[in-house]
């Protein structure tokens, strides 16, 4: 293998290391929060009828999850429920909003 060869596969090879530790470290800043994603904008996991990413129906459907910066899942402000009850984001599946 020439120099060159090898200079580029080292290049290559500290490109990708670099890359998977800044993308580690971005997703260990995140938290799945519930509740807060808008109909078909969820990450993940939206429960029962729905596959994955992308699939909730509801709009802040409970049981549909969105990566959101550490700490502040509480603190999204969302409109208030029909009834005028507060809604908010929570670190575990919500029962509001669910689909029928």
């Amino acid at each position: 293998m020439s120099n060159a060869m090898k200079s580029f596969a080292i290049a290559g090879a500290v490109a990708a290391a670099m890359t998977a530790h800044a993308t580690s470290a971005d997703a260990a800043s995140k938290e799945k929060c519930y509740g807060v994603s808008l109909a078909g904008e969820n990450d993940c996991a939206a429960g029962p009828g729905t596959t994955c990413a992308g699939t909730s129906v509801k709009d802040y459907q409970g049981n549909a999850w969105t990566l959101v910066d550490q700490g502040t899942c509480a603190e999204i402000e969302l409109p208030d429920m029909a009834d005028g009850t507060s809604r908010t984001g929570s670190l575990e599946a919500l029962d509001r909003d669910l689909p029928a």
